[in-house]
């Protein structure tokens, strides 16, 4: 996905067009994941809807050569694949957790290392293929990819410590009004906001400062490795700081990282080392949002629980694509990364509700 904005500017689109695009395909987040967390709770067959939403989205990578390639129709494919995606993303989360048990504080983050590492073998790849062949070949590849993700799936059997189906499910509105719970979805919000431009037009923008598809990849790569390394010790930082400190620790890296990248866009070294800090962006924000999750969220509202937090990704993400397309071309690609690193002092607001001292390592 890192290529897809390049893949989109290749097939003729303009910045603006491409935030929409990059904002569509992640609008669904607004209320797709909160009907895959409603029919995951409710039907207790969250490995059948991951089986389902891997082969619809190798069916939208099919449908790219088949329908038109105009913005009505990339646009609606867009909108059809982040629906199925949701139902991967928040429901793979809590099969995850389910399996892991009681040993989940401690080994989470060893098993979710994995999906980052697929993540470097892909962008590596694509990378080097996209120096021999055409980018408008990107969609055969994530078709490729896709259909393995389907065939993959039938070797993971529904968890057996997830409940089944419920005829009644637990209302989530008093768990949502708790000040760290209302807090927290508040603070990732404003992250997810900050990070927008650099999910949807970091790729567009280091190529147009020169540097190659392989090299891109390369710097996408640095910070999912960084992610996988504060995966592997998050819990240095967990048994030793609260919550509260490792947030607003997060928001602080953020910040510093999407300067850094908007004032040296022609530096390799400074993209190098902002990438680095993808760690904290990403990585140490997560592991503390499944601990949130689960500890306040009871097991039978796990799937919407996760469907939140994809929601308010989604939220974040969508609506900050939409103004920087809007405002790539006036305030230009450097401002508009300084501008969103400064956005995250906003969730700075909302870190004192959350807990001041350290938590438990355990999840109820």
């Amino acid at each position: 996905m890192p290529y897809w904005s390049l893949y989109l500017q290749d097939q003729g689109f303009s910045y603006q067009e491409i935030g929409v695009l990059s904002s569509i395909a992640i609008i669904t987040r607004f209320f797709a994941p909160f009907i895959w967390g409603w029919i995951a709770d409710k039907s207790g067959k969250r490995m059948l809807l991951v089986r389902i939403a891997t082969w619809m989205e190798a069916t939208i990578w099919f449908l790219i050569f088949i329908i038109p390639n105009n913005f009505q129709s990339i646009a609606f494919l867009m909108l059809i694949f982040s629906f199925f995606q949701n139902a991967i993303l928040a429901q793979f989360e809590g099969v995850t957790l389910f399996w892991l048990g009681d040993k989940r504080a401690e080994q989470y983050g060893k098993v979710r290392k994995w999906g980052s590492v697929g993540f470097i073998v892909g962008v590596f790849l694509i990378g080097a293929l996209l120096e021999v062949v055409p980018i408008s070949m990107l969609p055969i590849m994530l078709l490729c990819i896709a259909f393995l993700a389907f065939l993959w799936s039938f070797t993971i059997k529904e968890p057996e410590t997830a409940p089944s189906a419920q005829k009644q499910l637990e209302p989530l509105f008093p768990i949502i009004k708790r000040p760290v719970v209302a807090a927290f979805f508040l603070i990732e919000f404003t992250l997810l906001f900050s990070q927008a431009p650099f999910y949807s037009f970091y790729s567009n923008y280091l190529k147009q400062s020169g540097f190659t598809t392989t090299e891109i990849g390369f710097l996408w790569s640095v910070g999912v490795i960084a992610e996988i390394i504060m995966f592997a010790k998050a819990n240095f930082f967990l048994k030793r700081f609260s919550w509260r400190n490792l947030v607003i620790l997060c928001l602080m890296m953020t910040c510093l990282r999407f300067i850094l990248v908007g004032l040296f866009p022609n530096h390799f070294i400074i993209q190098f080392i902002a990438q680095t800090f993808h760690a904290f962006s990403f990585g140490l924000f997560h592991v503390i949002a499944m601990r949130i999750i689960f500890q306040n969220f009871s097991i039978t509202q796990q799937g919407r629980g996760q469907a939140l937090y994809s929601t308010m990704w989604g939220l974040g993400v969508a609506s900050g694509s939409i103004l920087a397309g809007r405002y790539w071309q006036i305030l230009s690609g450097e401002n508009i990364f300084i501008i969103a690193g400064l956005c995250t002092f906003f969730g700075l607001l909302f870190v004192r509700f959350l807990p001041a001292k350290v938590q438990e390592n355990s999840i109820n």
